[in-house]
């Protein structure tokens, strides 16, 4: 993918160490001296991977296939151009699809996470107090998607995908480009699967009065009333309409110390999803059956309603995900 941004190194500073990046068979590993590292994988640009202060801080199901059969089931799965699923009639609760819109032809959550992309490559820049971060970049056009995936979708447009490690933060960014003569319509969610140790002990911050899509009931509307959401059975909300500088905070009931903040740029949408006991039983990439108890998915998007971008003009938005402040 030939793209004039490409990014290019930024000098870092004689007296610091630099981080290190690693490129293997479609994987890309970075690290800080600090000790903070990355994962990213070139099928579907997913980052399966994310240690800070020493320990994981994304769930990765012990059975998710990552030789591009499927999908990734965990980390952070990036889904576009659409996140609704044609055969639930998702169309009934977000609005019918734009007139020529191709996503019915799509699967669910589109193919970027279904698309192998292109490393762009790095850069690494200080972030203060001697401390540096490294941003990895990842492409992906129309020309690179696999015949099906091009009549399903006949757009001409660039995603650039960006991934940022710090030593307190790990940010997600992607820059939309519209390269065609047309104009199109297109969703973005970002799927972070975080890990946590005991699903029963966490809670949900600053979604209260928030409206909601319930869609284990039916694709009912509803209004958030608790101020820490506790996950008690299969949840899989679409909270609409919230600030992105807010953060969505992920707590630990027992002590009510943040585990995880995040804030998004552009993103107005939060999905909140955890499988619970039986649809974890019936993923046949989710496991071991019990892992639904150290995950939850907070995932930052722009799903309920349709972002349109005219032709030469680009879109971007991002999460910026804080742990164990």
């Amino acid at each position: 993918m030939d793209r004039s941004n490409k990014p290019s190194a930024i000098g870092v500073g004689a007296s610091f160490p630099q981080p290190s990046v690693s490129v293997q068979d479609g994987i890309i590993e970075a690290s800080l001296p600090s000790g903070e590292s990355v994962t990213v994988y070139l099928y579907g640009a997913t980052v399966t991977s994310w240690k800070s202060n020493g320990q994981e801080q994304l769930f990765m199901s012990k059975t998710a296939h990552l030789d591009g059969s499927k999908p990734i089931r965990g980390g952070i799965p990036l889904v576009f151009p659409t996140d609704a699923n044609p055969k639930l009639c998702i169309w009934q609760v977000f609005g019918p699809p734009p007139k020529n819109h191709a996503t019915s032809s799509l699967p669910q959550h589109g193919f970027a996470r279904n698309s192998t992309w292109e490393f762009l490559g790095k850069s690494s820049s200080e972030a203060g107090k001697g401390d540096v971060a490294v941003k990895l970049d990842f492409g992906l056009s129309h020309a690179m998607l696999s015949e099906e995936f091009r009549k399903a979708w006949p757009h001409e447009f660039g995603l650039v995908y960006s991934v940022t490690l710090t030593k307190d933060a790990l940010r997600t960014s992607l820059q939309v480009t519209n390269e065609g003569k047309e104009n199109f319509e297109f969703q973005v969610l970002m799927h972070t699967y975080l890990a946590v140790e005991d699903i029963a002990n966490v809670r949900v911050k600053n979604l209260e009065s928030k409206t909601y899509i319930d869609k284990v009931r039916n694709a009912s509307t509803h209004t958030e009333s608790s101020p820490a959401l506790a996950i008690t059975e299969e949840t899989d909300r679409v909270y609409q309409g919230l600030d992105p500088a807010t953060p969505i905070v992920v707590s630990s009931a027992s002590d009510d110390q943040p585990l995880f903040s995040i804030t998004r740029e552009a993103l107005t949408d939060v999905v909140v999803w955890n499988p619970w006991i039986e649809k974890a039983k019936g993923l046949s990439d989710f496991g071991p059956d019990e892992a639904y108890k150290n995950m939850i998915c907070v995932e930052a998007g722009s799903v309920s309603a349709w972002q349109t971008l005219e032709a030469g003009d680009s879109w971007e938005g991002g999460q910026s995900i804080k742990s164990r402040l």
